[in-house]
């Protein structure tokens, strides 16, 4: 974290809300959440990336030079959607209608109706090849600056469209594209020499961190990679 906390964990250096209010804003959504081990498996890479990383605010959410932040792990999204209201991107005040009928915060997170939300994602599979075509498509527009950032699980990595964007992207050189891992022990197909190795067969830089330390995730994310597309892989327990 960047700022000190007061008692209660809320941030003491302003007056938004910090990493301590997280577990709060999540007990507002209140809908039938089938996937509460996906969404709170993310909640620590999620708050670094929006407090310290991305390059990206509710004003700046429409700017073609904003970082791009690609949820593809959208099966749980309660940590996304409290980080995002955290983050001044969606009120609070929407949080306690979570999956309701005339809800905008869905079970999987809609780019139409969710501020801040680039892509409409749950369907495994998807966010990374989506995020090499959006690395791609800022590339042909000069757009040399912006970062693309995806999050994705350790089993969706067992969709064979994820290998393909992962052998694509690093000989493209894709140096702006970032992938985030969540490894919770789920795959259920090993890969000789772990995650990290299969990434940096296919030309990517890759390190493997603790997923719940915000110092390692830190240093992961802004670990230079000259020329390569970078991959960080964090590792949480499978029980959280």
């Amino acid at each position: 974290m960047t700022t000190a906390t007061g008692a209660e964990g809320r941030d003491t250096a302003g007056d938004g809300y910090g990493f301590g209010d997280l577990d709060r804003l999540m007990g507002l959504q209140t809908g039938d959440e089938k996937h509460g081990p996906a969404a709170t498996s993310t909640l620590d890479a999620l708050w670094v990336l929006y407090d310290r990383v991305l390059r990206v605010s509710p004003a700046t959410a429409d700017a073609p030079e904003r970082d791009r932040f690609l949820l593809s792990k959208g099966h749980g999204p309660m940590a996304y959607y409290a980080v995002l209201a955290a983050k001044g991107f969606v009120p609070v005040e929407w949080l306690p209608g979570f999956g309701a009928y005339d809800s905008p915060l869905g079970h999987h997170p809609d780019r139409m109706l969710v501020p801040g939300a680039e892509i409409g994602s749950g369907s495994l599979g998807h966010g990374l090849p989506l995020a090499v075509g959006t690395a791609l498509g800022l590339r042909a527009r000069g757009l040399t600056d912006p970062a693309v950032w995806v999050l994705v699980g350790d089993a969706e990595l067992d969709e064979g469209s994820n290998h393909e964007a992962i052998a694509f992207a690093g000989p493209a050189g894709l140096d702006r594209l970032h992938t985030v891992v969540i490894d919770n022990a789920s795959a259920r197909y090993g890969r000789p020499g772990g995650i990290a190795a299969r990434f940096e067969a296919g030309g990517w830089s890759a390190v493997t961190v603790d997923g719940r330390d915000h110092e390692a995730l830190y240093a992961a994310f802004t670990a230079p990679h000259p020329g390569r597309p970078h991959a960080v892989i964090a590792r949480v327990d499978p029980r959280s």
